[in-house]
């Protein structure tokens, strides 16, 4: 055989294995596991939602997203635990239950931290959030982004509520978090916790009632089964949006960017999606019969949570220099 066509035949045997490489990359899908305790509907399926609809877009198609809703993967705690796993790879979580995994992400559960949602963004899309985020990777999660329940509020089927005195003795739900049991153990309440969702044993009375955000009310019929809300605005909740360390540090730098860009504008999406319906949401649930004390005494609940800052919560000295931190920024 001569060199020429030996030489054309292996020319040909390289193309071909080039390609089908090539091939088989290209048709490589990311498959990506994402969970969320929440029905769909909810704050956090808005934002993973979103995150599924971007990603697929921005990866053509070549990143596949498996949403797991309604809790079917467990409660928050248990997502995270699957997260530090790699079980599944991504999930979109309340921040409360983060506060045992990583303290320092108990800052931003301070109470009466924000004023506003204009100066919660500032500070959890500026550096003090970049350092909050990057603390979780400690406990084998990578922080990509905040997303938002909103301000939480008082709702109980008991009796009006417009000042501390109002609350004593109320048996309340709070998440699994040390810092949200405190703030209602100096309010004078009997915080409950418990995972979600929670509509059952408010309707039966178990509990008395529960502190979340105008949506949650809305999405899961709280009008049916809670009579009285009070606009406490006492946390901002917000969602840490996470992947697994362990799988992210496999991926390649393309796909860790692509990924953080459309989690981050997934998160961006959500916020001002969820904002944008809180007076319709209000004028809602009136219509509904429950009753809405606009203007409680902010002021008296300030003074009953004044000392939470020098509970053992923050003692941590690292928690201590972030709490501080977020304190003067938020001046």
């Amino acid at each position: 055989m001569g060199g020429k066509k030996v030489f054309l035949i292996l020319s040909i045997f390289v193309f071909f294995t080039i390609l089908v490489l090539v091939t088989n990359k290209a048709m490589a899908v990311m498959k990506i596991k994402l969970g969320v305790v929440t029905k769909p509907g909810s704050a956090q399926n808005v934002v993973a939602d979103k995150f599924r609809e971007l990603i697929k877009k921005q990866s053509n198609g070549n990143v596949e997203v498996k949403i797991y809703h309604s809790a079917s993967l467990g409660n928050e705690t248990e997502l995270l635990q699957q997260v530090q796993m790699n079980t599944i790879q991504m999930a979109v979580v309340t921040g409360g239950p983060y506060d045992t995994f990583d303290p320092i992400a108990r800052v931003v559960n301070y109470p009466f931290l924000f004023k506003d949602n204009a100066q919660a963004d500032k500070i959890l899309d500026g550096p003090l959030g970049c350092e909050i985020l990057k603390s979780l990777e400690t406990s084998g999660f990578k922080g990509l982004s905040f997303s938002e329940n909103g301000f939480r509020n008082l709702t109980n089927n008991k009796r009006p509520v417009k000042s501390p005195e109002d609350i004593k003795g109320l048996k309340i739900r709070v998440m699994a978090s040390t810092i949200h049991k405190a703030i209602w153990q100096a309010l004078g309440a009997n915080p409950t916790p418990m995972p979600w969702p929670i509509y059952a044993e408010l309707e039966q009375g178990v509990i008395d009632g529960q502190e979340n955000p105008l949506w949650v009310m809305e999405v899961y019929k709280f009008f049916e089964i809670q009579k009285y809300m009070t606009l406490t605005r006492h946390v901002y909740s917000y969602h840490i949006d996470v992947a697994s360390l362990k799988w992210w540090n496999t991926l390649s730098d393309y796909d860790q960017a692509m990924i953080q860009k459309a989690m981050y504008a997934a998160a961006v999406y959500q916020r001002n999606d969820n904002r944008s319906k809180n007076a319709d949401r209000l004028k809602f649930l009136e219509t509904k019969g429950m009753q809405i004390e606009y203007h409680p005494d902010i002021s008296a609940f300030r003074s009953k949570v004044v000392d939470i800052k020098d509970m053992d919560l923050y003692s941590d000295p690292k928690v201590k220099a972030m709490l501080e931190k977020v304190l003067n920024a938020v001046k």
